[in-house]
C-alpha cells in the first residue's frame, strides 16, 4: 500500500540541480568532523562579523529553510499544497536573552499565525518557548527554585507572550504546536503548555504539546496528561518526536551525576514512540495525534493501526509530519495515498537560524542510518532520471 521507495514521487519538487545539491549536502553532513568544524567556523564567523551569509544560504539554508520572511516561503507552500502536503510555518529563532528580543520573536510568531490562517495549505503554527522566555528562567522554574521578585515579573511577562500566541491561534482557527526542548527546562514548558490547553482546548484542539519519546518518562507522562485532560474536560493534542538533544542530554547527566533521562538505545526509543502512538489512538474522541518522524516503520505502523481502527486516511485528528528538506519519500508518498501530511517549514534571517541549521546537520550526522537512507534515495532518483 505504502511505497516509500517511490523516488519519482518523493523528489517531484526537485530539479536535477537541486537533487545534485542535496546529494552533496548529505554527503557532507555524513562527516561528523566536517559538521563539527562547520559549527566552530560558523560561530567564529558570526563573532568576527565575517560575510558567511551567501555560503550558508546556498547550502544548508536552502535545503532546510523556507526563506528569510514569511512571504519568501509562499512559493514552497504553494508547491507543497499542489502535491497534497501542508506546511507548518516556524520562525526558527531561539535562545534569545532580552525582553526586546522576546517581544520581537512573539510578534513574528503572531504574524506567522495570522498569515497561516489565511492560507489553506497551512493548518498549524509552531514556536519554541526559548524564543519568548529566558532559558535560565525556564530552568529555575523546572528545578523548583523560587523566583526573585524580578524573576516572578519576568515569568508573568513570558506567560503573557505565550497566551497571546495561543489566543491568536484560537481566534484565527489555527492550531499551535509548542516544541519540546532540553529536559532541564521541559517541566516549565509542559506546565505552561498544559495551562494553555486547559484554557483554549475546550471545544477543539488548539494547543499541542511535543513529546520527545526518547525520554524514559514520556510514555507515563502521556498517559497522565490524557487522563488529566479527560478528567478536566479539555481536548489533548500531542506531537510525537523521538528527540534532538541526545548527546547534550547524556553529557549533562554525566557531568551532574544524575541518571541518563534517555532510553539506552534506539530500539527502546522506537518501542516507546510506537507505544505512545498506539495509546493515543484509543483516545482520539478528545485528542489529536501528530506523528513527527523520519522513521518508515513508525509511519507505516501508524497508517496500519489507524486503518485497523476504522479511521479514514484524511481524518483530521491524525497527521504525519516531517522536516522540510528531509524524508521527502515519507511526506510525498503518504500524501499521494491520501494521508494528512505537514512539512515543518522554518523561516528567518540566515544568521538567526544558524542554531537550527547546525542542529539539523548534527542530527543527520548522529543518525547515520537517516543520512544513508537520504543518500540512497537521492542516488536512486538520479539514476532513474539519468543524471550524474
Amino acid at each position: 500500500m505504502l511505497d516509500f521507495n517511490d523516488t519519482k514521487t518523493a523528489f517531484i519538487l526537485k530539479s536535477d540541480n537541486q537533487l545534485r545539491k542535496a546529494y552533496w549536502l548529505f554527503r557532507l553532513v555524513a562527516n561528523s568532523s566536517l559538521v563539527g568544524l562547520g559549527r566552530w567556523a560558523s560561530n567564529m564567523a558570526i563573532r568576527l562579523g565575517l560575510p558567511i551569509r551567501t555560503v550558508v544560504k546556498q547550502t544548508v539554508y536552502d535545503q532546510f529553510v523556507g526563506g528569510e520572511t514569511i512571504e519568501e516561503c509562499q512559493e514552497i507552500i504553494d508547491q507543497l499544497r499542489e502535491h497534497g502536503v501542508s506546511a507548518l510555518l516556524d520562525f526558527a529563532v531561539e535562545g534569545k536573552a532580552t525582553e526586546a528580543d522576546f517581544n520581537s520573536t512573539k510578534d513574528q510568531i503572531v504574524d506567522s499565525v495570522k498569515y497561516a490562517a489565511a492560507q489553506p495549505g497551512v493548518p498549524f503554527g509552531v514556536f519554541k518557548m526559548t524564543g519568548v522566555a529566558g532559558f535560565e528562567l525556564l530552568e529555575k522554574y523546572s528545578a523548583g527554585v523560587p523566583f526573585t521578585e524580578l524573576e516572578a515579573r519576568a515569568w508573568e511577562r513570558a506567560k503573557m507572550r505565550v497566551e497571546e500566541i495561543c489566543f491568536t491561534a484560537n481566534k484565527f482557527g489555527l492550531r499551535i504546536m509548542i516544541d519540546a526542548e532540553e529536559t532541564w527546562i521541559q517541566k516549565a514548558i509542559d506546565d505552561l503548555t498544559g495551562e494553555m490547553m486547559q484554557r483554549f482546548n475546550r471545544d477543539r484542539v488548539v494547543v499541542i504539546n511535543t513529546l520527545q519519546m526518547y525520554r524514559r518518562d514520556r510514555l507515563d507522562y502521556l498517559k497522565s496528561s490524557v487522563a488529566e485532560a479527560r478528567e478536566k474536560g479539555y481536548y489533548y493534542g500531542a506531537k510525537f518526536v523521538r528527540g534532538a538533544y541526545m548527546e547534550k542530554e547524556r553529557e549533562r547527566a554525566r557531568e551532574k551525576g544524575y541518571p541518563d533521562p534517555i532510553h539506552p538505545n534506539k530500539e527502546a526509543s522506537d518501542v516507546c514512540y510506537n507505544d505512545g502512538i498506539a495509546y493515543l489512538l484509543d483516545y482520539l474522541d478528545t485528542a489529536m495525534l501528530i506523528a513527527g518522524s523520519h522513521n518508515e516503520e513508525s509511519a507505516r505502523l501508524l497508517a496500519e493501526r489507524a486503518e485497523a481502527k476504522g479511521f479514514e486516511r484524511n481524518d483530521d485528528r491524525i497527521w504525519f509530519s516531517q522536516l522540510y528538506g528531509m524524508s521527502d519519500n515519507l511526506s510525498f508518498n503518504l500524501a499521494k495515498e491520501g494521508y494528512n501530511v505537514v512539512k515543518y517549514l522554518p523561516f528567518g534571517p540566515v544568521n538567526e537560524t544558524l542554531p537550527y541549521l547546525i542542529r539539523r546537520a548534527e542530527e543527520n550526522t548522529s543518525a547515520a542510518g537517516q543520512t544513508s537512507r537520504e543518500l540512497a534515495l537521492i542516488k536512486k532518483e538520479m539514476k532513474r532520471r539519468g543524471i550524474d
